[in-house]
């Protein structure tokens, strides 16, 4: 691979244990720091949530909007530019190779790009299919990366807009529900320390009693 295949396969990859990384944080961060959880996991619970908490008064509805968009528009690029060098390459690969099934997945995608063009991007984190395919859709029809990022930004700021309005109207319901799971995951961590702990101290007697 050349350095520019090697720098998009690094974010793609990046992209996914990025995500793996945070799933944790929720139960975390989602109760005593949502404006962090929201600003570093970017997720739709972590939306929802900041929208519920302005609705009661404990941050400000644009906080909300606006706290979770570079981070979920971190690693778009990536997708954008692998469709625009690689081509239909890049769908076999994301979709796991060239059969019926990837087949009729990327006719859906290029109708969806053929149709709407543009909006398709504004789109994409509405749309029932992954938004990744909608990008390379996008970059392997020539759009430029300015324009690209342009019309992400407006569809990020859709999407944010409706999940903080979503939380906002779920308001006290759902701050109790994100304070229980995380008073309940801090209990449940400690329980698994607690265990850990057991069960090394019981193989360490065990390893003691054997014979050397």
């Amino acid at each position: 691979m050349q350095r520019a295949d090697k720098i998009i396969v690094g974010a793609i990859m990046a992209s996914g244990i990025y995500s793996l990384a945070l799933l944790p944080a929720f139960p975390l961060l989602g109760a005593s720091h949502p404006a962090l959880l929201e600003l570093i996991r970017g997720s739709t619970a972590s939306v929802v949530n900041m929208g519920a908490r302005a609705a009661v008064g404990q941050t400000s509805f644009l906080l909300a909007v606006f706290l979770a968009v570079p981070t979920i528009m971190m690693f778009d690029w990536a997708f954008w530019w692998a469709g625009r060098r690689w081509g239909d390459r890049v769908f076999m690969w994301m979709l796991g190779g060239d059969t019926p099934r990837t087949r009729r997945r990327l006719a859906r995608v290029r109708w969806v790009e053929q149709r709407f063009g543009p909006l398709a991007v504004v789109l994409a984190d509405i749309l029932p299919l992954p938004s990744a395919l909608v990008y390379a859709a996008v970059g392997n029809g020539g759009m430029r990366l300015g324009t690209f990022l342009a019309l992400d930004l407006l569809g990020t700021l859709l999407w944010t807009g409706l999940l903080a309005t979503l939380g906002y109207q779920l308001g006290q319901g759902a701050v109790d529900v994100t304070n229980a799971i995380g008073h309940y995951s801090l209990w449940f961590t400690l329980g698994l320390v607690a265990l850990i702990i057991v069960w090394q101290g019981y193989r360490g007697r065990q390893a003691q009693r054997s014979p050397s």
